[in-house]
């Protein structure tokens, strides 16, 4: 089992049999996405990314609440426009950075995910949320409309729903969250980590190779016209089809026996 080196405190990590646990550790400030926590998930992104071992990923956090956003009190004593760009950029990057990612990336939230911790939820593919959990871009309560948490946000609920969010600030409930499309599952909060669990339990089952052929085509189709998605999503499943996987998985299917799939190596 790997964990980062001590020094890396503030960001967990920890490896379950190809599923690999991320784990905000600032419970104190609410997890906030300060420089130093933005780089370090930067880093174990980028490592997530180049190993073809890695099946899944869940981030959460410890604490209260998932995620507070971006740290105020380090943005008020950096008053400089070029670094405020350098900071968005780093936290683009790495909302970026989960969307890219070759697997599944599952957001495990309690308490309440906030501003850029809200976006940091809908830029993943799966969201499941403790009950309690609560949802706001909040930022406009602090005069400072949250335009980078929108671009997730507006990809995830509809137009009307994620701008009434931005300009309020006010909180949504878990199930207000499930029902506009923030979030794909709610649990109840003592449950919150089976419901997780479960999840992952049911990606691992699933071809390894089918799973990146998916999330390698689903998101960048939905910003195509609808041609062009068509094109990409037939030789993605072209490809799919070529793979050991898919000759084992339909062989299995029409033998009714259970497939076999291959397991990339460590």
């Amino acid at each position: 089992m790997h964990h980062s080196q001590a020094s890396d405190t503030l960001l967990l990590r920890e490896d379950q049999g190809g599923a690999v646990h991320l784990t905000l550790n600032r419970p104190d400030k609410f997890n906030t996405l300060s420089e130093s926590m933005l780089a370090a998930l930067q880093r174990e992104l980028d490592a997530i990314a180049d190993d073809p071992a890695v099946r899944c990923v869940v981030i959460g956090a410890t604490g209260r609440g998932f995620c507070a956003g971006h740290d105020l009190r380090e943005m008020r004593a950096n008053p400089d426009k070029s670094y405020y760009q350098a900071l968005f950029r780093s936290c683009s990057r790495v909302m970026q950075s989960v969307v890219a990612l070759p697997v599944p990336v599952i957001a495990k939230v309690q308490g309440m995910a906030t501003a850029a911790g809200c976006q940091l939820v809908a830029s993943c593919d799966l969201a499941i949320a403790a009950r309690s959990a609560r949802f706001a871009v909040s930022g406009i309560n602090v005069g400072l409309f949250c335009s980078t948490p929108a671009v997730a946000l507006s990809r995830n609920v509809s137009s009307k729903r994620a701008f009434d969010m931005l300009v309020t600030g006010d909180f949504i409930d878990a199930d207000t969250a499930l029902e506009w499309g923030l979030v794909s599952g709610v649990s109840e909060d003592a449950e919150l980590e089976a419901a997780v669990s479960a999840k992952v339990e049911k990606i691992l089952s699933k071809s390894p190779a089918a799973v990146r052929f998916g999330k390698s085509m689903f998101h960048p189709q939905r910003q195509m016209a609808l041609a062009d998605a068509y094109d990409v999503a037939g030789n993605v499943m072209a490809e799919n089809m070529m793979a050991p996987d898919a000759g084992e998985g339909i062989d299995a299917f029409l033998a009714k026996r259970r497939p076999v799939w291959q397991q990339p190596g460590r």
